[in-house]
């Protein structure tokens, strides 16, 4: 239910630039997405237009050890939805839905989504009053008609940053319907050379 009315806002708000000269389209109607940074500036995601590009650096890499680089379920949380790519282009143009990049600084500093906000893993539950809980004597309260919609990402399927996120903001009372996990992350976003904001 929630992946649907994500992808109807896309439709709603027509700031989807419909496909035309470009060989490579987000989709078969689709070009590029506008979307709207924290700072107000607009910034249009597309797809790299070069057909022999290819992913480099540590995204590139497919083998690192386990633990630490363990695959996790699609799932990180029952009532968590999980999401592709589409569903956080139409969340990143929604502006009651906030798309988070959990990652540490030094992971958000390679490159992130256009749109999304820094809360590294380590600090999310500290900073549930930005998403709309109110602090009370234990910690916060996280009303579900008040709280704001998210999405959480990180380095990709082997990264747990935001599972790690996500089952915290549970465990501290944030309602796990109102979670949406991108679980391919940067990994993917790169690997379907989406623009990416900063790094290198």
């Amino acid at each position: 239910m929630k992946q649907i009315a994500i992808a109807a806002v896309a439709l709603t708000l027509g700031l989807c630039v419909p496909a035309g000269a470009d060989e490579v389209n987000i989709s078969r109607d689709v070009a590029s997405v506008t979307v709207t940074t924290t700072g107000g500036a607009k910034v249009t995601i597309s797809r790299v237009q070069d057909t022999d590009a290819m992913i480099k650096g540590d995204f590139a890499r497919i083998a690192r050890p386990c633990p630490g680089f363990c695959i996790q379920p699609i799932s990180p949380a029952e009532g968590v939805t999980t999401i592709g790519e589409l569903e956080v282009l139409a969340a990143l143009q929604n502006p009651d839905i906030m798309v988070i990049d959990s990652r540490v600084r030094p992971d958000w500093e390679t490159g992130t989504i256009p749109g999304s906000v820094s809360i590294p893993y380590t600090e999310m539950v500290d900073r549930l009053g930005e998403l709309g809980c109110e602090v009370d004597f234990e910690g916060f309260e996280c009303d579900p008609a008040a709280v704001t919609e998210v999405v959480l990402f990180c380095n990709g399927p082997w990264c747990g940053q935001s599972p790690t996120a996500i089952r915290r903001m549970i465990d501290a009372g944030y309602p796990a319907d109102k979670i949406n996990y991108y679980r391919w992350g940067m990994q993917g976003w790169r690997m379907l050379g989406l623009t990416v904001a900063g790094g290198s």
